[in-house]
């Protein structure tokens, strides 16, 4: 009796020890309106509005991971929503894709991505699965957010608009 009781313990200590993957959401959103001068931009108004706009969206999705790449508008983006969440911005390489797609998998907890008009219908993209690809957006195009499902080997995504929300 004393040792199925050990090994009842140990059964389940090793399977409290094993990472479950939960499921978990990724919001995948192009940076803001930036201003139209310089190199490395901030944000327009309407830019900074969109940013509080993605934040107010976010609130209560539990957001336990913010990632942008390393420019003003990616950051200036993301900023309202890692402060509403007390979360740290995490930068990113928008030309390895895969390495992040792999670090999105692997963490526990729901994410925002923001990227720019030509990488974040790539990064969606990894995600669809068989589904119909999302272009690229233009130049003017803002308003999109991609909504992608994790669980387990399961992904799907969806694409909404902010005035959806």
């Amino acid at each position: 009796m004393k040792n199925l009781l050990l090994l009842f313990s140990l059964i389940l200590v090793l399977a409290s020890c094993t990472s479950q993957n939960q499921p978990k959401t990724i919001y995948i959103v192009r940076h803001a309106e930036k201003l139209l001068e310089g190199q490395n931009p901030e944000l327009s108004q309407a830019g900074q509005a969109r940013a509080k706009k993605l934040a107010q969206i976010l609130a209560d999705q539990d957001i336990k991971h913010i990632f942008s790449t390393d420019y003003q508008r990616t950051r200036l983006t993301a900023w309202p929503t890692a402060s509403a969440a007390g979360v740290e911005i995490e930068s990113y390489d928008p030309n390895n894709h895969d390495a992040l797609v792999a670090q999105l998998r692997d963490l526990e907890g729901n994410a925002l991505v923001v990227g720019h008009s030509n990488t974040v219908s790539q990064l969606a993209n990894y995600f669809v699965g068989d589904g119909e690809k999302y272009a690229d957006l233009i130049d003017l195009e803002y308003e999109y957010i991609y909504i992608v499902t994790l669980e387990g080997n399961s992904s799907s995504v969806i694409r909404k608009v902010y005035k959806d929300f």
